[in-house]
């Protein structure tokens, strides 16, 4: 999985007036748990935004001034309700013999022969619960629908892993093509036609 470096300040308080400092200084309060003990710190807003506004999963790389770096994954984040301005991060540090829990995209692949004769792909999976050792973590999890026919499903078991598992319950429907409704309108206007007597024909 792709690394973002987050560059930031050791905090030696950790009151409310000190938090309130920081962000009226234009930096957001963290804490990184899963360490010996916690570590907070602040950091630039702008410096999260490959790592918050995006649609992709990233580990973090934390780089505190002094030396001190961290391995750690976004773990909550909080935001204002009216601005919508980062108030507070929670990190988890990772460790290289420790698994992790994570909520990862899925990519679709491949091409539906289902689509391809007018039904309509639906996505009903944006994401899963992969766990891995970080290393092992990946950017996506592939879904490729290359067999899905029209009104076919494409179930979580059916996905390839590598290194990983996928949490999510087996029942569970990833992606389907359903029968679009100029497809299924087409359908019944044939089934019509075929009942329907021929003209000039006798009763």
């Amino acid at each position: 999985m792709k690394s973002i470096t987050i560059k930031g300040s050791e905090r030696e308080s950790v009151g409310k007036a000190a938090t309130r400092a920081a962000r009226n200084a234009g930096r957001v309060p963290c804490v990184l748990y899963g360490g010996d003990q916690p570590v907070h710190f602040t950091a630039e807003e702008k410096a999260f935004k490959n790592l918050v506004y995006t649609p992709n999963v990233h580990t973090v790389v934390i780089d505190l001034e002094g030396g001190k770096q961290f391995n750690a994954v976004l773990q909550d984040i909080q935001f204002h309700p009216v601005t919508d301005n980062i108030l507070h991060i929670d990190f988890y540090q990772l460790h290289q013999d420790k698994e992790i829990t994570m909520d990862v995209p899925v990519k679709i692949t491949g091409t539906s022969p289902g689509v391809l004769g007018g039904g309509v792909l639906r996505l009903n999976q944006r994401k899963l619960k992969v766990r891995a050792l970080p290393a092992n973590l990946p950017d996506f999890v592939e879904a490729n629908i290359s067999e899905l026919e029209m009104g076919n499903k494409l179930y979580v078991t059916k996905l390839e892993t590598n290194n990983f598992k996928i949490l999510n319950p087996e029942n569970t429907v990833v992606a389907q093509v359903r029968i679009s409704r100029a497809a299924m309108k087409a359908a019944q206007e044939a089934a019509k036609a075929a009942k329907a007597p021929a003209k000039g024909k006798k009763k």
